[in-house]
């Protein structure tokens, strides 16, 4: 008859009466330890070696819950692991890695995936500007966002500050309708007031003939 390894030790007497054992049955309570050790020992035993289904790795489990449907996964991360059915994909602005559900992988209208909302708005003003964009009027006061958007350095092109205080948008052909990349330069509030006053940066193309 199998006991309970960590339950107190007991005897019955001619009576039926339960007694415990006293301190010098000390041989009896040895042997009823040693085989509750023997009994884990055997369960222990009883133990298959199985392969982990998603890092390959093997443990052992018992067989009574590999019966019941588990026992196929060395551990939780790998059971979560195995849960997902997406993939991972890059952001198309700064190229991190990002993973995706199908839901959005088959919702993406542009086919380009991003990591966050502040990447997608970099994309998106970069396709959705100009007269592509909702809200476009006539552009006539854009000319600031055209050189940035352009990535031009922001300096003065006679002296060369590069203080953003003091720097303004000069329009070459004096047309302040006329927003082309190549009709724009940087210029300080000093420089500029010479270039229209003085003829200053003639030579270097700042002025043209008016449109």
């Amino acid at each position: 008859m199998w006991r309970c390894p960590f339950r107190k030790p007991t005897c019955r007497t001619s009576s039926n009466r339960l007694v415990f054992p006293q301190a010098s049955d000390s041989s009896t309570i040895l042997s009823i330890n040693l085989s509750g050790i023997m009994i884990r020992m055997a369960r222990r035993r009883t133990r298959v070696t199985v392969t982990c289904r998603q890092c390959k790795k093997t443990f052992t489990a018992k067989p009574s819950h590999i019966a019941m449907g588990f026992g196929k996964f060395c551990s939780r991360l790998c059971s979560s692991l195995s849960q997902k059915t997406g993939k991972e994909v890059s952001c198309d602005i700064c190229d991190k890695k990002v993973y995706r559900i199908p839901k959005y992988l088959v919702g993406s209208k542009s086919g380009k995936y991003f990591c966050s909302k502040s990447c997608q708005t970099l994309w998106r003003n970069q396709l959705y500007v100009g007269e592509k964009h909702a809200n476009w009027k006539h552009g006539r006061a854009a000319y600031r966002s055209v050189l940035g958007r352009a990535k031009r350095e922001r300096v003065c092109e006679i002296c060369n500050t590069d203080d953003r205080r003091i720097l303004t948008v000069h329009h070459k052909d004096r047309n302040r309708t006329n927003n082309n990349l190549d009709n724009l330069a940087w210029l300080c509030h000093n420089c500029h007031f010479l270039v229209h006053r003085y003829d200053v940066g003639r030579d270097r193309g700042l002025l043209r003939p008016r449109s």
